[in-house]
C-alpha cells in the first residue's frame, strides 16, 4: 500500500550553481514564460530541478536558516552529522535482547544481540529525523555478504536497514523504534525494512513525478512509497492528475525509468513480464505506463536517484531550474508539465489550497497497521465513513484539507526556520490567535459577539478560538498532546457520537458525561443520538475521561491519560496502571507519564521489560507513599 509521500531531489546541477538567477538576457526559458509574473512551465520531472545550492546566491538568509532547520535535516549522512544519541558504549535492553551503541573513529555502530533473531553489527549510515528524536539506518557489517560491492555505498552490500533503536530528545533516553507508531509490540530487536524502500520518499527530495505516478496508474497499480493525498480525502475534495499529452507523458516516464536502472536490466519481475510481452512505451495508455514506472521506481529508486538527501527547497517549491535561469519566471506550488493538468472541483485552486496541498505531500500520514481515525473512521479508503482525521503527528496538512477553514499552514508554521515554536506559541493566545480567525470571521471580533458565540468568558480558555476549533487531542511525537488540525466544531455530531472523549472534556476534565451533555444542551441547544452515546459511554455518571480510559480506543485512551495526569487525579491511578502493559507500546508511555504526574515521582518501571516485570514494578510504585500534589477524584 502507498502511505507515505514527499518529494526530494539532490545535487545543485553542474553549471547552474555558477549561473544562478542569471539575467534575462541569458535566459534559455521559453519565450512564453519569460515575461514578468509568469510561472515555470514545468516543475515535476527530474530535468526541472536545480538543487537547493542554486537558491543560495539570491536567497542567502533563507537558505542559511533552512540548512539549520530540523525539516531540512530530516535525513543526513551519519558520518558528518551532529548526533545526540549516546554512541559511547551505552547498552539498551529490550526484553531478552540488547543493542550496544559505539563509536570507532568517525563511524558509529549498533550491535544487536538477540536469542530470537541472532547477533548483528550495523554501521550507521543515515540519521533520520531531528525534531523530536533520532532514528537510524545502517548496513550489516557482521556478515561476509556485507562486504560485497553492490549498489549504494562502495564496499558494502548497499542494503541500508532501518535500525530498531531511537533516541528521544525530551526524555534523553533510547527507545525501541516501534514505540513511535500505533503498532502492537514486537518480540525482539530486529533491523527493519530496507531504508530506500520505506523511508526515502518521506524524508528526502525526489522529482514530484515519482510521487504522483500512483494517482495516474490508479488503485490497481502495485503500491509504493510515493503517493498524493487525494485517495485519503472525500470524493468532493479530490484533485485529479490528468494526462493531456500521452506521448509526452510516456517520453517523460521512459526517460526517468532509464535513469533509474542506469542501462542495467530491471530486476522487477512485473517489469520483465511487461517488457517480454513486446509492449513498447508507445503501446501503453497513461495508466499502464504509470504502472510500469511504479514498478521501476519501487524496485530501483535509491539514494543516488535523489535530487537531495534531506528536504530541499524544491521539495516544496517544485523544480525551479527555469526560475534559476531567469528570476522573472516564478516557481509555483501547482504541479506543472507539458503533459499534465490538475482538475480541481470548484475551479482553479487558491494559493492557500496550493500551499496546504504542498504540505500534505508529506504531512498526510495515517500510520499503517492502526485502523482507527477520529470521527469514528478507519484508515480503509473505502470505509463507510471514510478515513477520519489523523490522531498522531504527521497528518496535520491532510487534516487541514478535511476541514472547512481556508487558511494556509504558513501563518502558523514558518517553514524556513528551526521551528522553535515561537510563532505557534504567539498564536496560542486569544489576542494573536483570535485575530487570525476574525480576519475572515469579522462578526466575532467584538468581545460581546465572542461571548455570545462561545458561551465562555472571552478572557478565559474558552475565549480562544483554537481551544474549541483546534483542540489538543492528537498524540505528539514528544509524548504529549498537540492540536487537531481538522478545524471544525466540537459539537459536530460526527465527533460527539463517534469519538471519545467529548471535546468539551478536554478543558472541563472534572465533569461527568451526563453533566457535559446537559451543559451542551443548555448552552447551545444541541441534542445527540442517545443510542450512539450509550454505546460509547455505558455509564453516563462516570467522569468522561475515566469512561474513555476504560472503554476507549488506544488513541482515545492516550488522550484521557494525559489529561488525568495533568489533573493529578489520584483516583485514576489504578486504571492508568493497567495500561502500563497496553498492547500498543506508545500508549504505555502515556500511562507512565500520567502516573509520574499523579504520584509525583519519576518512573522506576522499565517499559522494555517483559509484562510480568512491568506489572510487578508498577504495583510497587503505586504502593509507595503518595507525594504531595496528587488529588483525589470526585
Amino acid at each position: 500500500m502507498r502511505f507515505w509521500t514527499a518529494l526530494l531531489c539532490l545535487s545543485a546541477l553542474c553549471g547552474l550553481a555558477s549561473t544562478t538567477c542569471r539575467p534575462a538576457a541569458e535566459s534559455r526559458v521559453p519565450a512564453h514564460a519569460a515575461g514578468q509574473g509568469h510561472s515555470v512551465a514545468s516543475n515535476v520531472t527530474r530535468d526541472d530541478y536545480a538543487g537547493s545550492a542554486a537558491c543560495e546566491p539570491c536567497h542567502a538568509d533563507i537558505h542559511a536558516a533552512w540548512q539549520a532547520s530540523a525539516m531540512h535535516q530530516m535525513t543526513r549522512p551519519a558520518k558528518d552529522a551532529r548526533i545526540l544519541a549516546p554512541f559511547d558504549g551505552t547498552v539498551f535492553r529490550f526484553k531478552e535482547d540488547t543493542a550496544r551503541l559505539d563509536r570507532v573513529g568517525g563511524e558509529r555502530f549498533v550491535s544487536i544481540a538477540s536469542p530470537r533473531y541472532g547477533d548483528h553489527k550495523y554501521r550507521v549510515t543515515k540519521v533520520i529525523g531531528g525534531h523530536y528524536r533520532e532514528d537510524f539506518a545502517g548496513v550489516d557489517v557482521s556478515r561476509p555478504s556485507a562486504l560485497k560491492v553492490g549498489p549504494g555505498e562502495p564496499g558494502t552490500s548497499g542494503e541500508e536497514l532501518v535500525l530498531p533503536v531511537s533516541y528521544v530528545y525530551k526524555r534523553k533516553e533510547l527507545r525501541y523504534k516501534g514505540y513511535s507508531v500505533m503498532l502492537p509490540e514486537r518480540d525482539g530487536l530486529r533491523a527493519g525494512p530496507v531504508w530506500q524502500k520505506t523511508c526515502i520518499f518521506c524524508h528526502n527530495t525526489a522529482p514530484y513525478l515519482s510521487s504522483f505516478l500512483g494517482a495516474i496508474a490508479g488503485p490497481a497499480a502495485r503500491g509504493y512509497q510515493g503517493e498524493v493525498v487525494d485517495p485519503l480525502l472525500p470524493k468532493e475534495k479530490r484533485w485529479n492528475f490528468v494526462v493531456t499529452d500521452d506521448a509526452a507523458f510516456r517520453r517523460a516516464l521512459a526517460k526517468e525509468v532509464d535513469f533509474l536502472h542506469g542501462g542495467a536490466p530491471l530486476a522487477a519481475p512485473d517489469f520483465q513480464r511487461s517488457a517480454a510481452s513486446g509492449e513498447s512505451w508507445d503501446d501503453l495508455a497513461p495508466p499502464q505506463a504509470a504502472a510500469r514506472a511504479v514498478v521501476a521506481t519501487r524496485e530501483n529508486f535509491g539514494e543516488r536517484h535523489l535530487i537531495e538527501v534531506g528536504i530541499g527547497c524544491e521539495s516544496c517549491h517544485g523544480g525551479s531550474k527555469e526560475h534559476v535561469s531567469n528570476p522573472r519566471v516564478h516557481p509555483t506550488f501547482e504541479p506543472r508539465a507539458s503533459f499534465l493538468r490538475i482538475a480541481k472541483p470548484g475551479g482553479p485552486p487558491s494559493r492557500e489550497e496550493l500551499v496546504n496541498r504542498t504540505c500534505a505531500r508529506c504531512h498526510q500520514v495515517l500510520f499503517s497497521g492502526y485502523a482507527h481515525t477520529w470521527e469514528g473512521g478507519t484508515r480503509q479508503r473505502r470505509a463507510v465513513n471514510g478515513p477520519g482525521g489523523s490522531n498522531i503527528n504527521s497528518g496535520e496538512a491532510r487534516d487541514m484539507l478535511l476541514g472547512a477553514c481556508r487558511v494556509s499552514c504558513v501563518p502558523c508554521h514558518e517553514p524556513h526556520t528551526r521551528e522553535s515554536g515561537g510563532r505557534t506559541r504567539e498564536l496560542d493566545t486569544a489576542h494573536s490567535g483570535n485575530a487570525m480567525c476574525t480576519s475572515c470571521h469579522a462578526k466575532l471580533e467584538s468581545r460581546d459577539a465572542l461571548r455570545a458565540h462561545a458561551k465562555h468568558d472571552p478572557n478565559g480558555e474558552g475565549g480562544r478560538c483554537i481551544a474549541c476549533h483546534m483542540p489538543k487531542k492528537n498524540m505528539s511525537l514528544d509524548g504529549t498532546l498537540t492540536r487537531y488540525h481538522r478545524i471544525g466544531s466540537p459539537l459536530d455530531p460526527v465527533r460527539v457520537e463517534r469519538d471519545r472523549p467529548l471535546e468539551c472534556a478536554l478543558c472541563h476534565t472534572e465533569k461527568s458525561v451526563a453533566t457535559l451533555l446537559s451543559d451542551i444542551q443548555r448552552l447551545y441547544g444541541k441534542r445527540f443520538d442517545e443510542g450512539r452515546l450509550h454505546a460509547l459511554y455505558p455509564d453516563w455518571t462516570q467522569n468522561a475521561l475515566i469512561a474513555t480510559l476504560e472503554s476507549g480506543k488506544p488513541h482515545e485512551q492516550a488522550v484521557a491519560m494525559h489529561l488525568l495526569g495533568e489533573m493529578h487525579y489520584r483516583d485514576a491511578a489504578q486504571s492508568i496502571a493497567r495500561q502500563m502493559v497496553h498492547p500498543v507500546p506508545i500508549v504505555r508511555g502515556y500511562a507512565e507519564r500520567a502516573l509520574e504526574s499523579i504520584l509525583g515521582s519519576s518512573s522506576p518501571v522499565d517499559l522494555h521489560a517483559d509484562n510480568l516485570t512491568i506489572e510487578a514494578a508498577t504495583r510497587a510504585w503505586l504502593a509507595a507513599p503518595p507525594k504531595s500534589g496528587a488529588t483525589s477524584g470526585r
